[in-house]
């Protein structure tokens, strides 16, 4: 099977390679548990975004070496791949960024990410395939557990920038165009090597074929004690580790 194909949707159950259990939380439970961290607990979303995007970046660089093209879109998960392109850069990385909107269109903590980046003098790419070209490494942030229908637009685009590279591919939480809670590809969607999800793993993964590795970002066991999702810490001093479908 190609790399990143899609197979048929099976049971969303994942471990940890050592054989310890892991939940898998659909997109609306990833949702109140986010929305538990901010608004209950109190943590940042500019946080959390930070804690991913630096995992991101030691993920890009465990992979291999040398150019990388970061393709982000305007949300959370836009800012995470943002913020893995300034820890780049900060360690001497080439870095080229596309972005699915014009830079004042972002908001929020994903505006915060890009500011810190424009003042570091990078400049976003117009023409998605050209952010590519010559990278050895595509990190796709475009789209997370979001999700709703088809990639459109310049999203769209970037999707199939990405998908028209011939490198490795690394997507950061859920391959974008791929539904994080069945599996399902509604449009043109991103077939990763390799996908970095964010706090636990999304039950949709389990129908994408490619390397899963879990990303700790650092959200309490209380948050999900009060957002309902059943929680075993699975990280035990690491901050990323290798999962399986069990």
């Amino acid at each position: 099977m190609p790399r990143g194909a899609f197979c048929t949707p099976m049971d969303a159950s994942f471990e940890t390679t050592d054989g310890r259990p892991v939940t898998a939380v659909t997109a609306d439970e990833m949702r109140a548990v986010d929305r538990v961290a901010v608004e209950d607990v109190g943590l940042a979303l500019l946080s959390m975004m930070e804690n991913a995007g630096r995992n991101l970046a030691a993920e890009t660089r465990d992979l291999l070496e040398g150019p990388v093209a970061v393709l982000a879109g305007g949300g959370g998960n836009g800012g995470g791949g943002l913020a893995c392109a300034r820890h780049l850069a900060n360690h001497g990385v080439a870095v080229r960024v596309a972005l699915d909107r014009d830079p004042d269109e972002l908001s929020g903590a994903t505006a915060t990410q890009w500011g810190t980046l424009a003042a570091m003098g990078v400049a976003p790419v117009a023409e998605p395939a050209a952010a590519v070209e010559g990278a050895a490494l595509a990190v796709d942030a475009v789209l997370g557990y979001g999700l709703s229908g088809a990639p459109r637009g310049r999203a769209a685009e970037l999707v199939g920038a990405i998908e028209g590279f011939d490198g490795p591919v690394l997507s950061l939480d859920v391959p974008s165009g791929v539904d994080a809670t069945t599996g399902e590809r509604p449009g043109v969607a991103v077939a990763p090597d390799r996908t970095l999800t964010l706090a636990l793993p999304k039950t949709g993964l389990a129908a994408v074929e490619g390397a899963v590795v879990l990303a700790d970002i650092a959200i309490p066991a209380v948050v999900y004690e009060r957002a309902g999702v059943a929680y075993d810490p699975p990280f035990e001093g690491r901050y990323r580790v290798p999962l399986r479908t069990a």
